[in-house]
């Protein structure tokens, strides 16, 4: 009788000992599957946060070329323009005016004054840029000289307007197309001018200033232009900023010039 229960009691044991087992395998099972999962998922995860990169890179590098590749009508058109004059360098327009001409730049800033933009003779001639402006750098002041001839609609005849402050406050932006951009220059100073002799000192003579060696030199150029302003302009420029100038004769006094300077919007 003690030998049969003392069996019992050891096939029990056998039988606990193999579900044990069983049961340590199956959880070692699930670990394993879960693990699995768990791999897998970090696989897909990776592969798809690699590819979502890949297309938003994409993305991004086609945006950015297509921005480079962008170009205005305006720029289209200045390109036809050069094809017959490589001389031509930019394009001018002061909205609701007759301003609104290519601008040419050569090595002579007396040919343009009596030629238009197809260098044929004409007396109320072309806008042209002071031929000492460097492109390469770029210079500081774009100096842009034209006609004011009396009796003429052409050149910069409309921009003597400016004396008047009204016509000033509709007209506060200056656009100027090249090749690269097609940008807006807000006005900073509208002043009346003349040549001066040599021997004259202590005199703002506008008409030398292209490019600014130090930054003394550009704020000087801006302090002067706003302190011979016809009228207070808020905006101003500070020391980076391309500027602009456009200048033409003004009849009130000998030798006698009208200016407008304006400072590149930056977007």
């Amino acid at each position: 009788m003690a030998k049969g229960k003392h069996s019992n009691s050891k096939s029990r044991k056998r039988r606990f000992k193999i579900k044990s087992k069983a049961k340590i395998f199956r959880l070692f099972l699930i670990l394993i599957l879960i693990v699995a999962v768990i791999l897998l998922i970090v696989r897909l995860s990776n592969r798809n946060s690699a590819k979502n990169d890949e297309e938003f890179q994409q993305i991004a590098n086609d945006n950015s070329e297509i921005q480079e590749n962008v170009k205005t009508d305006r720029m289209l058109k200045l390109e036809e323009l050069q094809k017959d004059n490589s001389d031509i360098v930019a394009w001018l327009q002061i909205e609701d005016s007759n301003i609104n001409y290519p601008i040419l730049q050569t090595t002579d800033n007396s040919f343009y004054m009596t030629h238009n933009y197809k260098k044929e003779y004409s007396i109320d001639g072309s806008l042209f840029l002071d031929k000492d402006y460097d492109w390469s750098i770029p210079s500081s002041n774009l100096l842009i000289y034209g006609h004011n001839n009396r009796g003429s609609k052409e050149m910069f005849v409309d921009l003597l307007k400016y004396k008047d402050e009204e016509y000033y406050k509709t007209h506060k932006t200056i656009r100027f197309t090249t090749n690269e951009e097609d940008a807006e220059y807000e006005i900073i100073a509208v002043f009346l001018s003349r040549v001066y002799y040599k021997s004259e000192t202590n005199v703002f003579r506008y008409y030398y200033f292209i490019n600014a060696n130090n930054e003394k030199e550009f704020n000087e150029y801006v302090k002067e232009s706003k302190k011979a302003s016809l009228y207070n302009i808020e905006a101003t420029a500070k020391y980076g900023d391309q500027l602009l100038t456009l200048s033409t004769c003004e009849f009130s006094q000998e030798d006698g010039r009208f200016a407008v300077v304006a400072r590149k919007i930056k977007k």
